[in-house]
């Protein structure tokens, strides 16, 4: 009798799929995914991208993935060693659907796949993905995939200097001020993409003079964990601004699709400014194109900020839940020009909707290039409010939780929105704060914003207090 030792619901996520390697995600699922992903999709005879990180696993897993797809009839084009928007680039260049192999920021035992339908359109649990799971577990529980009448072929493509072609199309640094850039790669994909896009690897040389930071591709992460969003991996980055005394800093995560910004004292730049000073580039250029009322994308705890000024830009901002797949829906559906989120998540039009660290990096460094300011005085335009920052709190009634911070606002002068948890924001614009519940784990993670930092300070305690109790 077989035994199943593995359960896919255990990896597939909403978005993504990860697990821990050898234990939820192993060659012989991964192959298993690859059938099913063709058979989900209808992909017999038709072109497939794969690809993946530096991972030490991804490899193995790439190789799983190729033999489940071309057994289904599938022809797999090997992308070998790739970002995760160097993925969406060749899907939506080439108009393939493709699969990168990756577990992002997650530590080094973890891998898992992101994957994506022709023209960088995204999969989900409600889009695909959670087909491709039963699929991939019938095949898992059968110990058998059926070959198909033809099985495909495999070849293999280096789409880098297409990518960074593309990029640097889209933002001519060519004639900015020299500015030197520290670049923190943590071990990660931007240890490749950067030399070929920011440097002379690949193309001729910019005003840049990058000075790197844990540019070996080591799975291992033998430097800091690849996850900017903590503070604590920061750290590095920030101190070698200082003593390189560069104007710039810039971290990326494991699959480099994500970027954070350093300025020149070595302080963050909060995502919602980066967010807001793209969206400022982006809708000048829409509006010099023609289009009357450019659709600026941002979810619900992006600072205020970012509304504001695309409103007295002359563009529309539109709000949206938080998460990946809402934003690029939304930015297909109202062809927005360009979204961002508080996560470092930065979505262009002109990226077919998908999100690209690298490419907002390049309008960072051309807005900071093409005028005189420090990037700590020209972002400050854009961070006017005062932000708690993200605040997770254990709670196992969550939703009792909510309520009961509603119920103690509802004596004020406020508006409530449930668009995604529940954000209660003053009704004289000078405030307001989100409480969202975490989907895997038993936390309500707060954000909030206020005119002055005493008053987003009072509300955030009080807020805080009220969940702490429950």
């Amino acid at each position: 009798m077989l035994v199943v030792t593995i359960e896919l619901k255990d990896s597939f996520k909403a978005y993504d799929v990860r697990g821990i390697v050898g234990q939820t995600i192993t060659a012989e699922s991964v192959r298993a995914v690859g059938a099913a992903f063709v058979d989900t999709l209808s992909l017999s005879g038709q072109k497939l991208l794969v690809g993946g990180d530096m991972r030490d696993s991804s490899e193995e897993f790439i190789t799983a993935f190729t033999e489940g797809a071309t057994r289904r009839g599938a022809h797999v084009t090997q992308l070998g060693l790739i970002s995760t928007d160097m993925l969406y680039f060749a899907s939506g260049k080439l108009d393939a659907p493709g699969v990168m192999f990756t577990a992002s920021h997650n530590p080094a035992e973890y891998n898992g796949m992101k994957m994506s339908k022709a023209g960088a359109v995204p999969l989900s649990a409600d889009t695909g993905l959670e087909e491709i799971r039963e699929a991939a577990q019938a095949y898992l529980n059968s110990d058998e995939i059926p070959q198909a009448d033809t099985i495909g072929n495999i070849d293999d493509a280096d789409l880098l200097t297409d990518y960074a072609e593309y990029l640097r199309s889209l933002v001519d640094l060519t004639a900015i001020r020299p500015l030197k850039v520290v670049v923190d790669a943590g071990n990660g994909m931007a240890g490749m993409t950067t030399p070929a896009v920011l440097g002379d690897e690949r193309l001729s040389a910019l005003p840049l003079e990058i000075e790197p930071l844990y540019f070996e591709l080591d799975g291992t992460f033998p430097n800091h964990p690849a996850n900017p969003l903590e503070p604590e991996n920061l750290r590095d980055l920030q101190k070698a601004v200082v003593d390189h005394g560069a104007d710039i800093g810039l971290a990326f995560d494991g699959d480099a699709d994500r970027c954070f910004v350093i300025d020149e004292l070595g302080e963050p730049v909060s995502p919602s400014a980066v967010t807001a000073l793209v969206a400022r580039r982006e809708l000048a250029r829409a509006k010099a194109s023609g289009e009357t009322e450019p659709v600026i994308i941002h979810n619900l705890i992006t600072s205020k900020a970012v509304p504001e000024l695309v409103t007295a830009e002359g563009g529309r901002a539109v709000e949206t839940r938080v998460g990946h797949s809402f934003i690029k829906a939304v930015m297909a559906e109202e062809s927005a020009v360009f979204g961002g989120e508080h996560s470092a998540h930065y979505y262009f039009r002109d990226f077919w909707n998908a999100d690209t660290g690298m490419l907002a990096a390049l309008h960072v460094l051309a807005a900071l290039g093409e005028q005189d300011l420090g990037l700590n005085e020209l972002a400050a335009e854009y961070n006017p409010y005062s932000a708690s920052g993200e605040i997770n709190s254990k709670v196992e009634d969550k939703t009792g939780a909510m309520e009961k911070v509603v119920e103690a606002f509802a004596d004020r002068q406020v508006t409530v929105s449930r668009l995604d948890g529940v954000t209660v924001s003053g009704q004289d614009g000078s405030w307001w704060f989100n409480l969202r519940p975490s989907n895997t784990e038993p936390f309500l993670r707060y954000n909030g914003e206020a005119h002055t930092a005493e008053q987003m300070a009072t509300i955030r305690d009080e807020v805080l207090n009220l969940v702490r109790s429950s």
